[in-house]
């Protein structure tokens, strides 16, 4: 197992997952435009929440293609990377709400897995990354997740 593959892989799914929460806590409400515009599907419900944002959007796909020649991908597989982990959140969001659970809500596993899976099993050729060591980022970025969010959420109480 390459460590060192590891941490470029967890390296990427932070950026990817982390600049749009990131973004929201400096500029705040500025900015801050729904990707859903505030549709409602006919179970009443919002189709993704407010929590999901152009802005979130727009940053991952910039700051995960500015950084990505770190662990030597291209810009355009940076932003390859990003896109396929907002898709996955998206996915994560869009079910929350088919749930009825608020956005912003946290649903262990369901807000970590989609937004770490589909990246990196989507990028896997590109990345040369192997099952395990897919496996164990996922395993470390929702370890990573959980805490940090954990800590959001007692600094804001």
């Amino acid at each position: 197992m390459r460590i060192w593959l590891i941490s470029h892989l967890l390296f990427l799914l932070v950026i990817a997952n982390g600049t749009p929460v990131l973004i929201g806590l400096v500029l705040g409400p500025r900015w801050n435009w729904p990707l859903d515009n505030h549709r409602l599907l006919t179970d009443k419900r919002p189709l993704l929440g407010p929590s999901k944002t152009l802005r979130g959007l727009m940053g991952a796909l910039l700051a995960t293609a500015l950084l990505a020649p770190l662990v030597n991908l291209s810009l355009l597989e940076g932003v390859s990377f990003a896109l396929l982990a907002m898709l996955g959140d998206l996915c994560s969001s869009f079910t929350k709400r088919r749930l009825g659970i608020a956005s912003s809500r946290s649903v262990p596993l369901l807000d970590q897995l989609p937004e770490s899976i589909l990246p990196l099993w989507g990028m896997q050729t590109v990345l040369g990354s192997s099952w395990p060591e897919m496996t164990l980022a996922v395993i470390i970025f929702a370890a990573i997740d959980l805490l940090l969010s954990s800590l959001l959420r007692s600094a804001r109480a």
